[in-house]
């Protein structure tokens, strides 16, 4: 293997992986891994969901929801970001006057 990429392995429940990836991305993957870790172990020791791929389905869709939750508010705070750029264009188009307006 290329010093680009690394040989990581990882622990999910006890049990050993060996991933490939860009080397640059290795801390990446160590801190991927070990919050689905914390993940499956909190789903596995609530004692409410019985088997290894039912644990693995569960612990992705609550880390696919918590994704999806953090795109919808990055999406907000981008539309209430630009609305205030706007009204402060707008503020500063009106205090400058018709001959004096900034070009941005």
């Amino acid at each position: 293997m290329s010093e680009m990429f690394a040989r990581v392995t990882i622990r999910i429940l006890e049990k050993e992986y060996h991933v490939a990836c860009p080397a640059a991305e290795q801390a990446d993957l160590l801190a991927s891994a070990d919050m689905l870790n914390r993940k499956m172990r909190e789903i596995r020791d609530s004692g409410k969901v019985v088997g290894l791929d039912r644990v693995a389905v569960m612990a992705a869709l609550n880390l696919a929801n918590d994704l999806l939750k953090a795109k919808g508010q990055d999406e907000e705070l981008k539309n209430i970001v630009g609305l205030r750029i706007k009204a402060m264009r707008e503020r500063l188009d009106s205090a400058l006057g018709p001959a004096k307006q900034l070009n941005l």
